[in-house]
């Protein structure tokens, strides 16, 4: 990954080349804000931040109290 991005770029990035490549296909369900925090090694909020900005890009959804899926 590219050092010189923030870390919720480079975890967005990840998470966006996940999808790309079919590591998480449409409609699957991302793991937890906690696992990937854990993966990534960056708080919990950095993943949240990341997630956030893939929403708002239309690469995920979000299904309050089920949880984040691919668009």
């Amino acid at each position: 990954m590219d050092a010189a991005l923030p870390p919720w770029r480079r975890v967005a990035k990840a998470l966006e080349e996940r999808i790309a490549d079919g590591t998480y296909p449409k409609g699957s369900q991302l793991p937890g804000a906690v696992p990937l925090s854990v993966e990534f090694g960056v708080a919990p909020s950095t993943v949240a931040k990341a997630v956030r900005d893939l929403k708002s890009r239309g690469l995920l959804i979000a299904s309050p109290g089920w949880g984040t899926f691919v668009a």
